[in-house]
C-alpha cells in the first residue's frame, strides 16, 4: 500500500520450502495439518486483508528501473487498531531520481492510511477500503514528491477461487488539490488506477504471481495546466514465506513488472521482504 511509482529493484533472499502436505509428524500416524497460505503480501496490488489482532507487520518493496538510475524504496508498517477489522499503517518511500533542476536521492511523499476489512476469515472473500492521506514531505523541484497535500482512496477486493488460486482486483483514486511540478507551477492534479492478479497457490509457502495495472494521472505541466498520462503495466512474479516457532513469518519475493501497449519497453526489476510477528499479549 504506499507510494503508486512503479520502478523498484531486488535482490531476491533465499527461501525455504515445507515439507509436502501429505508428510506427517514423526512417531504420529496423523497427518500434519496444511500450513496457512500466505496472504496480504502482494507486490503491485493490494490484497484485502488486514493485519491480525496482535500481529505487526514490516514490509519494504524496492524497484529499479532498468533504462536508467532512477530507483524507489518504501518501508511500510501496518498494525491492527483494536481487531482485525481497523488496520492503521504508514508508508515512507525514499528513492533517486534524474528529473527536476537538482538531481539525487530524497524523501517522498509520505502515505498515512486506515483500512476497514469487510469478510475473510471462513468466508472466500474480503473487502478493504482504504484512506491514506499523502503529507509533501517529497521536494517536488527535485521530482521527490507531488508538492502539495494529497488524499488517496483504494478499493480492493479478494476472493478464493478453484484449483488453488485468489484473484485481487483494485480500483482507487488520488486528488492532490494543489500539486507542484518542478518549475514551481501549481494546478489540482488526479490520478486513477485499476489492478488484477491472479495467484496460483503452488504450495502454501510458495506462490506464483501475475498482476495488472492500469493507471491514468495529470500531471501539473503549467501554472493551473495539466496533462494525461497512461500507463499499463504486467508484472509476473513470485513469494515465499518462511515461518519460525516464535511466530515470526518472512516473505520474500522477486517481480519482474513491464510496460504493454503505450508503455511498451518500460521495465523494471522489483524486490519485495516482509516481516510478520507477534507483539504484546495476544488474546486466545
Amino acid at each position: 500500500m504506499g507510494i503508486n511509482n512503479l520502478s523498484r529493484l531486488t535482490v531476491l533472499c533465499g527461501f525455504m520450502i515445507t515439507t509436502s502436505l501429505s508428510a506427517q509428524q514423526p512417531g504420529s500416524s496423523e497427518p500434519r495439518p496444511e500450513p496457512a497460505p500466505i496472504q496480504d503480501n502482494s507486490f503491485l496490488i493490494e490484497e484485502a486483508y488486514n493485519q491480525e489482532r496482535g500481529v505487526v507487520q514490516h514490509l519494504s518493496t524496492f524497484v529499479h528501473s532498468t533504462k536508467g538510475s532512477d530507483w524507489i524504496y518504501a518501508f511500510t508498517q501496518e498494525w491492527p487498531f483494536r481487531s482485525q477489522a481497523h488496520q492503521l499503517s504508514y508508508t515512507v518511500p525514499v528513492g533517486r531520481s534524474d528529473e527536476g533542476s537538482s538531481r539525487g536521492t530524497g524523501l517522498g511523499d509520505i502515505a498515512l492510511n486506515y483500512r476497514y476489512q469487510i469478510g475473510g476469515g471462513e468466508q472466500r472473500f474480503a473487502i478493504a477500503p482504504r484512506v491514506s492521506v499523502l503529507l509533501p514531505t517529497g521536494a517536488s523541484r527535485r521530482a521527490m514528491g507531488s508538492g502539495g497535500t494529497g488524499v488517496q482512496v483504494n478499493l480492493p477486493f479478494s476472493i478464493e477461487l478453484p484449483a488453488r488460486l485468489v484473484a485481487h482486483t483494485n480500483a482507487g483514486a488520488t486528488y492532490t488539490p494543489s500539486a507542484r511540478d518542478t518549475f514551481g507551477n501549481s494546478a489540482a492534479t488526479r490520478s486513477y488506477a485499476l489492478g488484477q492478479s491472479v495467484i496460483w497457490l503452488a504450495h502454501p509457502k510458495l506462490n506464483l504471481m501475475l498482476e495488472s495495472i492500469w493507471t491514468a494521472a495529470w500531471d501539473v505541466t503549467g501554472p493551473g495546466q495539466t496533462e494525461r498520462s497512461t500507463e499499463l503495466l504486467l508484472s509476473p512474479g513470485v513469494r515465499g514465506a518462511i515461518d519460525f516457532p516464535s511466530g515470526l513469518q518472512v516473505v520474500p519475493g522477486i517481480a519482474f513488472p513491464f510496460g504493454i501497449g503505450n508503455s511498451r519497453g518500460e521495465r523494471a526489476v522489483f524486490a519485495y521482504l516482509s516481516f510478520e510477528h507477534p507483539f504484546g499479549r495476544r488474546s486466545p
